[in-house]
């Protein structure tokens, strides 16, 4: 088929759901970010409120996940995508469990706002850079959603350079915990939950990479899993 005819070919309704498909991928990526920003507000301002808040909007998350699951079935059900199609439903499948676990970790964190009884030292705070921990994995989500819905795997290489700063931050974090407690024996239970927050943003890092490994995997078809020297 000549490439003009191509491009002048009319939508179709697989064209139409697909399209759908990115949307509600979008919006799951919107609603976990804005759990992520609370959570994090609520472990280092100690918002209470905010926290149950953050744990009662993750039933909204699963419904979410559950109702992109279905409409991906149903995708493959009735329209038997295939090729780059076919890869982008997998893909979608995908994203959206990773992005649901995204969520898991915010209302963890949430959850230990709870437990706590008085702020965090803004120093310790300052000290464990948690603050860019979450602008990063923040900016992560951003970058990913932006390259899933613009095709971009270029764009969804650069989450694996971001990946390295989480690693570094949680890497250097036990160190200043331990030093911390040496003049605050008292803070152990606190302190060892916040080595768990700053856990599960590395572990949000990791997420957003298995996300930009299917957005890759979507654009370009080259599995990434178990080979990254090819990044």
């Amino acid at each position: 088929m000549p490439t003009e005819e191509i491009n002048q070919r009319k939508p179709t309704h697989l064209d139409s759901e697909l399209d759908r498909l990115k949307s509600q991928i979008d919006e799951m990526g919107s609603l976990v970010q804005n759990q992520l920003k609370k959570s994090m507000l609520a472990i280092t301002k100690l918002n209470k409120e905010i926290a149950r808040e953050v744990i009662f909007q993750e039933r909204r998350v699963n419904a979410e996940e559950l109702k992109i699951d279905r409409d991906c079935e149903n995708i493959m059900a009735l329209f038997n995508p295939v090729a780059i199609d076919l890869r982008l439903v997998f893909a979608s499948f995908k994203i959206n469990s990773h992005l649901e676990r995204i969520g898991d970790n915010a209302k963890g964190i949430a959850r230990y706002a709870l437990e706590m009884e008085h702020p965090y030292d803004s120093t310790l705070l300052d000290n464990l850079r948690i603050v860019k921990m979450y602008e990063v994995a923040d900016s992560m989500i951003s970058d990913n959603l932006l390259a899933f819905s613009q095709s971009n795997a270029l764009l969804a290489r650069n989450i694996f350079t971001k990946d390295v700063l989480m690693d570094e931050i949680n890497k250097s974090s036990d160190e200043v915990i331990a030093g911390y407690l040496k003049y605050h024996p008292e803070e152990i239970i606190t302190s060892l939950h916040l080595a768990s927050v700053i856990h599960k943003l590395e572990r949000i890092g990791d997420l957003n990479k298995n996300i930009a490994e299917e957005i890759i995997f979507f654009v370009e078809a080259n599995v990434l899993k178990h080979e990254k020297e090819k990044i």
